[in-house]
């Protein structure tokens, strides 16, 4: 700007050359020529402009010719609105400031939405009289509309979120996109079929005619008739659609700049996902520029979009899930109760809960289990049920008397129930699952009938033998899912099984079919350990039940190029049954395989040892080993510490109880990173 006024021809301006300018305006053109912050002059009663480097990015196209012009004429579009400022000033008014304020500036070819903070002030000339306005502004139109972008996509995000159906989302969410008119003149949101073959509206935002489409056909020939849906389809790119009246005739908001003459249609996408959802259709606004960041704001509103509509999506889902298991626990034939929180909230019960209770559905439902049944508060239950949520151990009582209170008066059943720890899928306990049956008619038979000894035993075995019958009654029932599952698949076109959620969801079903299977399996083998009779005993020479059952693991031995060592001591020989021995050393030693460390070769040893009481067995691994603190619970059902291998917890289960039940006992030694060692103390 210095170098442009200098080659100014100022001889033929009013001013004339600047050795005629008073020594007051030559300083302050100095002044403002120096400063790296936008500043201008206005100079004499015709408000002649002279301004610095800084302040041309809000000139625009008025440089190079804004120099010397009369701000009148400069800046005759917002003279309106700041001309009264100026005049006064001129008149000896006071100095002006202004913080953000809106002004509509032709700068660009179009009149554009900008915002400024500036001051006016008085500029004086060498006699001390004020003969023009000073001027030191900022412009801070990106940080006004960065905020209320920003406002924006967070009402969008507070607004949807709590939304349970499509149609609500994309309703509230053109309606909350219609409170930012400036920036989203009108909006529409089409959400595409499973086949990406149609398009329907499910919200709109403007003036709408009954020409407006809900229903999009996804066809080339169609496109004319539409927006370019089926080039965003597509590209998967944002598509901008001009001359709005080939499209549609939907109108601007109220408080939008009018005739709007563009829009971009967006696509929407699962997050983290190429999976098209949808469109965004939104108005782009003539009063401002569409650069990167107007750009980058409707990307940023589309992706709120996608992911709330996602959201909606996923809830629907699991609540479909919740519905369905809802279902198949109240047709279970046993009762069946969840219960969350330390305050145990039931949130689940089943009419055969219910009958248990002596209560309705209604007056249990969603309340904490002591609000629900307070004649309980001082029977004890509470104090298992804590037990449980905090240790994580699941507690089995037999025939536990209970009183209940019935059409108001107390009653006394009996009850068999399990309580079980109900975990998230980061393995932290949520609340407590029971699963209960009444056994009233079973205890008073007993108690009237007692000479019939024998048979009240038979009874007593029966209910033993509860888990293990149940775990039988659930064979047919997933067997049934199972068939279903794959009648599901054969059934489905082809098309539709290649989808990427559809083989997800099938994949997800069959797992969870598989490892229901095999948590029936593991309940048969613990139910099977707590119910069965003396087992057939004989003498066992342990040296040959580990050479038979390492038989069953050469492939793996080889496989991991695992190191055995076999120690045996001399009249190795327990009294014992050999099935169980057999089972003994098939989970020890399995174990010590399967839990190997990667960076080294397993070495395993096992060795016996003899004393006048009792026959050892140790089985020792170089594997990962685990925290002292936690050797104790591996003995838990259920329970595992290492969660990169198949398995249910259930093996060191079964071993120590049949150790238990035959009289001896096991111990075990263990450290992260260096491996564990198990020692089994058969009696002799």
């Amino acid at each position: 700007m210095g170098a442009l006024m200098r080659g100014y021809n100022w001889e033929e301006h009013p001013l004339g050359t600047p050795d005629h300018w008073p020594q007051s305006l030559k300083t302050n053109i100095r002044l403002l020529l120096n400063s790296d912050f936008p500043m201008f002059i206005w100079w004499s009663k015709d408000l002649y402009a002279f301004h610095n480097d800084a302040y041309l990015p809000a000139l625009g196209d008025k440089h190079p010719g804004a120099l010397g012009t009369s701000a009148r004429t400069l800046w005759a579009e917002i003279w309106k609105d700041i001309g009264n400022v100026a005049e006064e000033i001129l008149q000896g008014g006071k100095s002006f400031y202004a913080e953000e304020l809106k002004l509509f500036l032709e700068r660009k070819g179009f009149s554009e939405e900008t915002y400024w903070t500036f001051s006016y002030s008085p500029a004086f000339n060498d006699q001390g009289q004020v003969e023009g306005v000073f001027c030191a502004c900022f412009e801070v139109t990106s940080t006004v509309l960065g905020q209320r972008r920003l406002k924006t996509l967070k009402d969008i995000s507070d607004g949807i979120s709590p939304l349970k159906t499509l149609e609500e989302a994309c309703h509230t969410a053109c309606q909350i996109l219609a409170q930012n008119p400036s920036d989203i003149p009108f909006c529409q949101i089409y959400l595409l079929n499973l086949l990406e073959t149609e398009a329907r509206l499910c919200g709109a935002a403007g003036d709408e005619t009954s020409e407006t489409a809900q229903l999009v056909q996804l066809q080339e020939d169609g496109e004319l008739a539409h927006w370019p849906l089926v080039q965003a389809l597509r590209t998967r790119q944002a598509v901008i659609a001009e001359q709005l009246s080939s499209y549609s005739r939907l109108q601007p908001l109220a408080g939008a700049p009018d005739q709007v003459s563009r829009a971009v249609v967006l696509p929407l996408f699962r997050q983290g996902q190429d999976q098209q959802l949808g469109f965004l259709v939104s108005g782009i606004s003539k009063e401002l520029p569409y650069d990167q960041n107007y750009q980058n704001f409707h990307e940023l509103v589309a992706n709120q979009i996608a992911t709330s509509i996602a959201g909606v999506r996923a809830r629907e889902e699991a609540a479909r899930q919740q519905a369905d298991l809802v279902d198949l626990f109240e047709q279970a034939p046993v009762a069946v109760c969840i219960m969350r929180g330390p305050q145990f909230i039931v949130e689940l019960a089943n009419p055969g809960i219910c009958r248990i209770w002596r209560k309705k559905h209604e007056d249990v439902i969603g309340k904490p289990i002591l609000e629900a049944l307070p004649e309980i508060s001082d029977q004890g239950i509470v104090t298992l049920l804590e037990n449980v949520y905090t240790t994580g151990v699941p507690y089995v009582n037999n025939e536990l008397p209970v009183v209940l209170e019935n059409e108001g008066k107390l009653e006394t059943a009996y009850v068999s129930f399990v309580y079980h720890p109900l975990r998230n899928a980061n393995g932290v306990i949520t609340g407590v699952v029971a699963v209960a049956i009444e056994i009233n008619e079973q205890v008073e038979a007993r108690q009237e009938m007692e000479a019939m000894n024998r048979e009240l035993l038979a009874v007593n075995a029966d209910l033993d033998n509860f888990v293990y019958s149940a775990s039988h009654d659930l064979k047919a029932p997933i067997s049934n899912i199972e068939g279903l599952l794959s009648t599901l698949v054969e059934y489905l076109p082809e098309k539709t099984l290649q989808e990427d959620v559809v083989q997800r969801i099938l994949a997800l079903m069959q797992s969870s079919v598989d490892r229901f299977k095999r948590a029936v399996s593991d309940l048969t083998d613990v139910a099977r350990i707590q119910r069965e009779d003396e087992e057939e005993i004989s003498s066992i020479h342990l040296p040959q039940v580990v050479e038979e059952v390492m038989l069953d693991f050469e492939n793996i031995i080889r496989d991991t190029k695992a190191q055995v060592e076999l120690d045996f001591t001399p009249n190795s020989v327990i009294r014992f049954s050999a099935k169980n021995a057999r089972s003994i050393f098939y989970n020890l030693f399995s174990n010590a395989l399967k839990y190997q460390a990667p960076d080294r070769v397993p070495q395993i040893k096992v060795k016996t040892e003899v004393t006048p009481q009792q026959v050892i067995l140790t089985v020792s691994d170089n594997g990962l080993g685990m925290n002292e603190a936690d050797k104790d619970k591996i003995f838990y059902m259920f329970k595992r510490l290492h969660d990169h291998v198949e398995g249910t917890g259930i093996g060191l289960y079964i071993v120590k109880r049949i150790v238990e039940n035959a009289g001896g006992y096991i111990e075990v030694e263990t450290a992260i990173g260096e491996g564990t060692t198990f020692k089994v103390y058969f009696k002799r």
